[in-house]
């Protein structure tokens, strides 16, 4: 037996109230059992179809107020509680619009917004973001370019918009939920557009927070939460921020100068002569002599000054150590190195040669040992005594001269 038209249209219904409670689950998570709350939501009353979309569709503007500023909401279903007076927004400084189109995906939500007709150009424009492309886009990225043409329209048409994370649901995986947050987030940045996330304050454990469905949240728990965000956004927005006070910084303080105290003496102060540079200084020990200012004197004169500052110069250059030597001593010393033999300047001294390595030989007889020692020769010590000079030291001048000496045994 054939069955009529409206047992199609019972089966119908039955097969959508079945997939509101299955839900969205995505391909490759079994693991996810979609569930529902236990918060309690207003009977839903019937509105005005739009020829836009073909959805139900309303739009609540505030009477005017001079001294609140006009915020318009655009949204889907989770603003009907707002736009049906069931949840009461904040009062204070905002005066709160609602454009609502329940079931609308961001296509729709587009197409309302272009054609709303306002009454005064709002101060701020919030787009909730659409939780219905959960289900009715294919990938995501679909999804996200269908969000980002709803905000370029919202900012073609009003000059200032910020968007707003939708609230979790329980009936979809909530990994699907966060990557679609991400890819709306992402787009908002790239557009400039403030995007504020809400799914924190929404613990899914928390089942009082959803109605009976898992999808809209209840009045009583859910959507205080929401409205209460809304205004804080809302206040972020319109409200600049304090700039913060600049950290004090404390800056040390320059050491104090040090003052070096300086002794001033009065009166006539002795100048040294300048050096004239084309004339010779000599120096000797503890004292310095000049000529620059002495007058001219012959040749013989300065010869003789000059070998007298010589011999002053090479007798005080270096501290010498006084010796003294008894008389006994010193006569020993002349028959050992008579004082009549010539100085170390007058004679020659050897060319080293190369020692070359000893050869064995057979042991030297008497005869060529004697003819050896007779050859050497001998070691000269010269001592020449002189006078004690004026500073009381006796100059000794140890001159010792090794005279052809060769090399003997090693031939």
């Amino acid at each position: 037996m054939p069955r009529g038209k409206s047992s199609r249209r019972s089966q119908a219904a039955k097969l959508r109230v079945a997939g509101r409670r299955v839900g969205h689950q995505q391909p490759g998570n079994a693991s996810f059992a979609p569930a529902g709350g236990t918060g309690d939501r207003h009977r839903v009353q019937k509105w005005p179809i739009s020829s836009l979309t073909g959805r139900q569709h309303k739009l609540v503007i505030p009477a005017g107020s001079p001294d609140k500023e006009f915020v318009l909401l655009v949204g889907a279903s989770h603003l009907r509680s707002i736009v049906d007076g069931i949840v009461k927004m904040p009062e204070g400084r905002f005066s709160f619009g609602a454009m609502s189109t329940p079931g609308a995906c961001a296509t729709q939500l587009r197409t309302e917004a272009a054609n709303a007709v306002l009454p005064r150009t709002p101060d701020a424009v919030c787009v909730l973001a659409p939780s219905n492309n959960l289900t009715s886009s294919r990938t995501i990225t679909e999804a996200g370019e269908d969000f980002a043409k709803l905000l370029a329209t919202a900012c073609s048409r009003w000059p200032n918009v910020f968007a707003m994370d939708f609230p979790p649901r329980l009936t979809v995986d909530p990994d699907y939920q966060d990557m679609m947050r991400q890819e709306f987030r992402r787009v908002a940045a790239r557009m400039g557009v403030k995007y504020t996330p809400i799914a924190e304050y929404f613990p899914l454990k928390e089942l009082d927070l959803w109605s009976r469905d898992g999808v809209h949240l209840s009045d009583s728990a859910g959507m205080p939460i929401l409205v209460g965000s809304i205004w804080n956004a809302t206040y972020m927005q319109l409200v600049p921020a304090e700039p913060k006070p600049s950290p004090v910084v404390h800056r040390r303080s320059p050491p104090a100068r040090r003052v070096t105290p300086r002794v001033i003496v009065k009166g006539e102060v002795a100048k040294s002569p300048q050096l004239d540079p084309s004339k010779w200084t000599v120096f000797g020990q503890g004292r310095k002599r000049s000529q620059h200012d002495e007058p001219e004197q012959s040749n013989d004169a300065l010869k003789q000054a000059g070998t007298v500052q010589q011999e002053e110069l090479e007798e005080s250059y270096l501290p010498l150590t006084p010796v003294w030597f008894s008389s006994a001593m010193l006569v020993e010393m002349d028959k050992i190195s008579p004082s009549h033999l010539p100085g170390p300047d007058e004679c020659t001294p050897p060319v080293p040669k190369r020692q070359k390595k000893a050869k064995q030989r057979a042991p030297a007889s008497k005869r060529t040992l004697a003819k050896r020692q007779g050859e050497a020769a001998p070691m000269v010590v010269e001592v020449i005594l002189r006078p004690p000079t004026s500073r009381g030291t006796v100059a000794v001048e140890q001159q010792v001269c090794a005279l052809c000496v060769k090399d003997v045994l090693s031939e």
